[in-house]
């Protein structure tokens, strides 16, 4: 793809998932008109409204995969990991703020999506073996509250960088919100 082209589709891809997040009935027109394109570059592209959902989806999981990798979640001391994850996955969640149960409509989009869950949950596991992590707690726990942890984060902490706000999950992941 030519580099003005993948300008076009990132653009369009980044306009669409903002657009999306804040009215999920926004037209195709809407989203080229935000990404600084005509329409019919758009429908050049996709197909269908459903298509270019589809891509802006696809993208937001490229980068939680790229985001899984940076953290090096097998390798990397769990502390390090914990916090470049938490970091990226606020990022991501600023710049592809869909919404998710459109999303989980899809099958690919569901698989794919329940391996990087899967992902994160052996990398929970061995923050909790090396210590991390409370033992005692219900399976599960740690990894339902981490996301939408996250997701308010990215959200309601918008005044402070990623890194910043990954600070602020960590913290309260780890030592919780009671005083000490």
């Amino acid at each position: 793809m030519r580099a003005d082209a993948t300008r076009n589709l990132e653009r369009v891809l980044s306009a669409g998932a903002r657009l999306i997040a804040d009215d999920p009935s926004v037209s195709i027109a809407a989203i080229a008109a935000a990404a600084g394109v005509d329409r019919r570059t758009v429908y050049r592209r996709f197909a269908s409204r459903e298509e270019l959902l589809a891509a802006v989806y696809q993208a937001r999981y490229d980068a939680v995969e790229e985001v899984i990798e940076a953290a090096r979640l097998r390798e990397a001391p769990v502390a390090v990991a914990l916090h470049r994850y938490v970091e990226g996955i606020i990022a991501v969640n600023r710049e592809w703020p869909v919404e998710k149960s459109r999303m989980l409509a899809e099958e690919a989009i569901r698989d794919r999506r329940r391996q990087l869950i899967d992902e994160v949950d052996l990398f929970l596991r061995r923050a909790t073996d090396e210590g991390l992590l409370r033992s005692d707690l219900p399976p599960g726990w740690v990894s339902a509250l981490l996301p939408p942890l996250m997701l308010h984060a990215a959200e309601r902490l918008a005044d402070l960088t990623a890194a910043q706000a990954a600070d602020v999950v960590v913290d309260t992941l780890l030592r919780g919100v009671g005083a000490p």
